[in-house]
């Protein structure tokens, strides 16, 4: 396989790969695990492709070891994981379970041992169920109980962990999770889950707090950004997109990196109260961006548009969205842009400036479901193609002046892919579902690669 030449970014650039706890651990009635709101929503009908759950996933609660050994043939610098909350802390609040504790001591430790930092997220979507069913995320308290979470992870691993993510992706749990119904807990506010967007910030603020005060150091969040386009220049398209926008993308960076909501999505915001802003502004190590492709918004249609694995908008909404053409798509259908990865990060330069800290890309990757062949290789040739396109994107934003510090492609291995079940393959390394198999794809020895011949090259500058 043919190596791009990626010999220009920065020697102590960091590689890594990620995964979240509900979409591999499986053993979700072992060890003392409590519930979480991912576990009811499995079992409600037509939530999920196939009627997938997340029970045994790739069951790397029991086979996390093989999993270490894989990335550490990879020769990845950093793996990004996600503690599970109903495994630390089963009910959300209250007492601690061991065991879970001690799974994850195994994980850190085995990832030390292998040379590899570990560098874990604290939540992932899988909201405790107890909490839940309290309010969840439209409850203050939870963003309370979060912090209490966090000074518990980060009292116990601070000694081991020098890198900690907050929280991944408020966006998608605000909006498909309470906004659009489409993931866990299925609820379909619309506008009125906009109270969850404060609440997780606030629990990111929060967290921060709890970690610094357990001596972590390091520390960032996991927004999903995604660069959009609108459908024309209409002049209700502009107003639809720039809606949007701030919807998807600013509401949740802003408060963080500059103190205050963007005016538009004022009249949709609760009273905030005093103070909440401060702890949510207060200054980050470094800012994470997850990102796969951009979006195309318009103005509102009768018909609504699709939005994820086949769901629709509600047509009511001031904007919808509109299938990007022209491109070579994901088998999820999702477009495959590179060029406007570059554009993306510009542009939070251009937004941000002097406030934005260091960027890691803490996800980055394409669902490709290529299987093995008579020989049993994975010839994924996509994923290649799409990682080097996104990788040569980054290094002209970087190359632009944007400061990134490293790249976690998404992901490991193929998982449990929420709402469309076990249908999409994200993965380095396949997966076959029933036999536990793990099988390192064509993409897997070209990342392997890459890694050292970066690293090799930068050691010869």
């Amino acid at each position: 396989m043919d190596q791009p030449d990626f010999l220009k970014f920065p020697k102590d650039f960091l590689w890594g790969v990620s995964t979240a706890a509900y979409q591999i651990e499986g053993a979700a009635h072992d060890g003392g695990r409590g519930p979480s709101s991912w576990d009811a929503f499995v079992t409600k009908p037509d939530r999920v492709s196939n009627g997938d759950t997340g029970d045994v996933a790739c069951d790397h609660y029991h086979r996390y070891r093989e999993d270490i050994a894989l990335m550490k043939g990879l020769g990845i610098d950093a793996y990004r994981f996600s503690f599970s909350w109903s495994r630390v802390q089963p009910g959300g609040s209250g007492p601690i379970n061991p065991a879970g504790l001690d799974f994850y001591d195994r994980l850190v430790d085995g990832l030390l041992d292998a040379g590899i930092t570990a560098r874990p997220t604290l939540f992932h979507w899988d909201t405790p169920l107890e909490l839940e069913d309290a309010g969840g995320w439209l409850n203050r308290d939870t963003a309370e109980r979060f912090g209490d979470y966090a000074q518990i992870v980060g009292s116990h691993f601070s000694d081991r962990i020098p890198r900690w993510i907050t929280i991944n992706e408020p966006v998608a749990l605000t909006m498909l999770g309470y906004g659009a119904g489409i993931h866990a807990p299925g609820l379909a506010l619309g506008f009125d889950a906009l109270p969850a967007a404060h609440n997780l910030l606030l629990a990111h603020g929060l967290g921060v707090q709890a970690l610094r005060s357990a001596g972590a150091t390091n520390i960032g969040i996991a927004n999903n950004h995604a660069l959009t386009w609108p459908a024309s220049e209409e002049e209700a398209d502009v107003q639809a997109v720039g809606l949007y926008d701030n919807i998807a993308n600013w509401i949740f960076a802003d408060p963080i990196l500059t103190g205050s909501y963007p005016d538009a999505v004022a009249p949709f915001l609760p009273p905030i109260p005093d103070g909440d802003l401060a702890t949510i502004s207060a200054p980050l190590d470094w800012y994470g961006i997850n990102s796969y492709n951009p979006s195309c918004v318009g103005a509102p249609t009768s018909e609504g548009a699709a939005l994820v694995d086949g769901h629709s908008l509600d047509s009511t909404l001031p904007f919808s969205m509109r299938e990007i053409v022209g491109y070579p798509r994901t088998d999820f259908d999702w477009p495959v842009v590179p060029a406007a990865f570059t554009q993306l990060l510009l542009t939070f330069k251009k937004r941000y400036g002097k406030k934005l800290p260091p960027l890691y890309i803490t996800e980055n990757g394409a669902a490709f479901n290529d299987g093995p062949d008579a020989d049993g290789r994975i010839h994924d040739q996509r994923r290649i193609d799409y990682t080097a396109g996104h990788l040569h994107a980054l290094q002209a934003a970087m190359d632009a002046g944007v400061d990134v510090r490293g790249y976690f492609h998404w992901s490991l291995m193929d998982n449990f892919e929420w709402a469309a079940g076990y249908s999409q393959r994200f993965g380095l390394v396949h997966i076959d579902y029933e036999t536990q198999k793990r099988t390192a794809k064509d993409s897997y020895y070209w990342y392997r690669d890459l890694i050292r011949t970066s690293k090799l090259a930068t050691t010869l500058l």
